[in-house]
């Protein structure tokens, strides 16, 4: 298997990597001015494999809009929710920007199987999807369905509450640019065990995933992944492929994803805010608030 990439690692990037300054007019009633601001970084990451059912050459999976860094671990990530890989050993090589830039390679080990529907699979999406490259919605949906995730530990509800502001506190292009979505990974404790940032949604969590993937870390178990933004049915498809017990998100969830994750046992958090939140299937996961001590 490769060894983990010597990059920097998820959520440790160097400061204001993945932004970039332009020139704005910044306009007010009483007048305006010329400045620069900072803007997340977007750019197309092509995915390319090699194995030998493919035949000689590499192959394309397709590309994604993504804010550049962490790419090992957002291709990786990206083919552990697609069903290609299974683990860090079914990928024998993996190098970015060193043959093109914004390219990934991967080389799979000889023994990975590689669905019929591979071509069919391949994707060209504004950002990674588990649906944009499946052939049929309602396969996705069957084949997501069937996964189940099993009781684990509940967790106090004061303990979920407090985890936006430190999830707030490890972004550090957020408060650069406000355009970067995050994905975080905390265990019952409340410790935060990973970010990952990006442009897209889902780039993010797949990023925080592959690199779960490469500290051979999955499935995440009494794990809880939260998301800056919204909770759609891709992301908890991609949560449970994870194994990932609760995920909660500082946005809305969508009709489908409240049905998939009530299907198959994973607990789904809403609006999550200081002292509140929507739990919008399986609570039994989090326990009742510690009553306050009355003098």
């Amino acid at each position: 298997m490769p060894s983990k990439p010597s990059d920097v690692p998820v959520g440790a990037s160097a400061p204001r990597s993945g932004v970039r300054a332009v020139p704005v007019v910044r306009a007010a009633i009483g007048g305006r001015r010329p400045d620069d601001d900072l803007v997340a970084v977007e750019a197309p990451l092509e995915i390319q494999i090699q194995h030998e059912a493919l035949g000689p050459d590499p192959q394309s999976f397709g590309a994604t809009m993504r804010t550049p860094g962490d790419d090992e671990a957002l291709a990786a990530g990206l083919l552990f929710g697609e069903g290609v890989i299974e683990s860090a050993d079914d990928i024998e090589a993996i190098e970015a920007g060193t043959r093109r830039p914004n390219v990934v390679y991967l080389r799979l080990r000889a023994g990975v199987p590689i669905e019929s529907s591979f071509a069919a699979r391949r994707f060209s999406a504004g950002a990674a999807c588990g649906v944009c490259g499946t052939t049929g919605l309602d396969q996705a949906i069957a084949r997501a369905a069937s996964l189940r995730i099993a009781a684990g530990e509940t967790l106090p509800l004061e303990r979920l509450l407090a985890l936006p502001e430190r999830m707030r506190a490890a972004q550090s292009r957020f408060g650069d640019t406000g355009g970067i979505h995050a994905a975080a990974l905390f265990d019952h404790a409340g410790a935060l065990l990973g970010i990952a940032e990006d442009v897209g949604r889902h780039n993010a969590f797949d990023k925080l995933v592959g690199a779960a993937l490469f500290d051979r870390r999955l499935p995440l178990r009494d794990r809880i992944v939260l998301l800056s933004g919204r909770a759609s049915f891709e992301l908890v498809q991609k949560a449970l492929r994870a194994g990932v017990s609760m995920l909660a998100a500082i946005g809305a969830p969508s009709s489908l994803a409240v049905q998939l994750a009530a299907t198959t046992g994973l607990t789904l958090v809403g609006f999550l805010r200081e002292q509140q939140c929507n739990i919008y299937a399986h609570p039994e996961r989090l326990g009742a608030p510690t009553p306050q001590r009355t003098v």
